[in-house]
């Protein structure tokens, strides 16, 4: 597992195991968002078995699960909420960490703390395509 820190909040991942909660929390980490439909792929742990693990090591945990680019803004809110709830920095994952840093980049794009061309530079220097910011945003707000 190889996470990316974004800023003092956010890190985003790709699929964790359930072996790498604990690697996170010594850390620093204090709570996990899971942004993958149950199912997704093979082997992935579920939702309910990886919240056991996160809630027995002290870390919160939230799914807010999606795929694709075909949700709406109170999912943004979701997500942003799951984010501010916890005291210390979350690590949201998905398959790679792209779709949760997109949603998380749509949501600064949406309350004004960066434009879609911040976001995607954003993204490309942490090694993440998020062209899917302004897609989403001229679909949605276009």
């Amino acid at each position: 597992m190889k996470a990316v820190q974004i800023n003092e909040k956010l890190w985003v991942a790709p699929q964790l195991g359930l072996d790498d909660l604990a690697d996170l929390k010594a850390q620093g980490v204090t709570g996990v968002i899971n942004n993958r439909p149950d199912g997704e792929e093979p082997g992935q742990p579920a939702a309910a078995e990886a919240a056991e693990a996160a809630k027995a090591l002290g870390l919160t945990y939230r799914h807010v699960p999606f795929a694709g680019l075909g949700f709406d803004e109170a999912l943004v809110r979701q997500n942003q909420e799951a984010i501010a709830a916890s005291p210390g920095p979350v690590v949201a994952h998905c398959r790679s960490g792209t779709r949760s840093l997109t949603i998380w980049a749509i949501g600064e794009v949406l309350d004004g703390h960066m434009t879609v061309e911040e976001a995607e530079d954003l993204g490309a220097r942490f090694g993440f395509d998020l062209a899917g910011v302004g897609r989403w945003i001229a679909y949605h707000r276009g």
